[in-house]
């Protein structure tokens, strides 16, 4: 398989997936505000925060409003974290491997992009529910055809493992956001707000409902358990990351314990981590500092994928 092909369908799902999570962020946060009291605009900045782009946007927005933190993560042409620049790029992606993917995938992509398009043109309907939950389908759609027409060779697996590296990338960021700039002071601990922002925290990521079936109340400790070590729900870091494991073994065809490059090592070494780490254990070494470490890791498989299947290091094992 070639690595360009490789490398824009892996792409190409990791901007569907990170479309349809900005959608979650922006979503949630609008229906959330409704329910605080006046004055709550701190969890617009958590969404700047969380882009990891607070300069660009300061630059060019200056306030953290809803209207500013709106236009920013979804219609915003010069960003490229934006939802329509996402959308526009797992486009360009699909566009260069159109041979390699189904026609289905293809059109079910172009007619997504054209949607968004259209909307950033006449803005945000009045009710902008309706536009994050067509982006949240239309990504659902996405995956929903790739998996049931694209044959589940080298190409799946690469598109498969960006989702779910895109996707246990973004479960920890909003739980590091949630966690550490909502709550407003140690005083709303256990408090009816505090209750709202961790219910936000499993509605973000579609759980509220998997997690009231397993743990019925919701405690932060509980919460953590769930979005991090849980192994059964889909959108758990430690379920994505136990996927991406599987992928990428599929593809190099190694047995799984061992590694043979170091995209695999990298991967492997971090599945271990999560799969012997206990809630009490990332509580003690503090949410933030467990969450910020992780996503360094993340960020260094991503860079092992590309040396070992893109760039193509010419002496096979790449370096440590």
């Amino acid at each position: 398989m070639l690595s360009r092909v490789a490398d824009s369908i892996y792409w190409m799902s990791r901007y569907v997936e990170r479309a349809e999570n900005l959608a979650r962020f922006v979503d949630v946060t609008h229906n959330m505000s409704l329910d605080l009291p006046r004055g709550s605009e701190q969890q617009w900045g958590a969404l700047v925060y969380a882009s990891g782009d607070q300069e660009y946007f300061e630059e060019h927005y200056g306030e953290a409003t809803r209207e500013n933190v709106t236009q920013f993560l979804t219609f915003d042409r010069e960003y490229s974290g934006s939802i329509l620049s996402c959308v526009q790029a797992a486009r360009e992606n699909a566009r260069s491997v159109r041979e390699s993917i189904s026609s289905e995938m293809w059109e079910q992509l172009n007619q997504f992009y054209i949607t968004v398009r259209d909307a950033a043109k006449m803005g945000l309907p009045g009710s902008p529910n309706e536009f994050f939950q067509y982006v949240k389908n239309s990504s659902h759609l996405f995956v929903g055809i790739t998996v049931t027409t694209f044959s589940q060779g080298e190409a799946w697996h690469f598109a498969r493992l960006g989702r779910v590296l895109e996707r246990a990338d973004k479960t920890s960021r909003i739980l590091d956001v949630k966690y550490f700039t909502l709550l407003p002071s140690v005083a709303d601990v256990g408090t009816p707000i505090d209750d709202l922002q961790w219910s936000a925290v499993l509605r973000s990521v579609s759980g509220f409902e998997m997690f009231r079936r397993k743990h019925h109340g919701i405690t932060p400790k509980r919460v953590v358990g769930f979005l991090v070590i849980d192994r059964q729900f889909p959108r758990a870091i430690m379920h994505c990351v136990d996927t991406a494991y599987r992928s990428l073994h599929a593809i190099s065809g190694s047995p799984q314990g061992t590694f043979w490059n170091i995209a695999e090592k990298r991967l492997g070494r971090l599945r271990s981590e999560l799969a012997y780490s206990t809630v009490d254990e990332i509580i003690a070494l503090g949410l933030h500092e467990f969450l910020d470490s992780l996503q360094t890791k993340l960020n260094d498989v991503g860079e092992g994928l590309d040396h070992t299947f893109i760039a193509m290091d010419p002496d096979g094992q790449a370096a440590t």
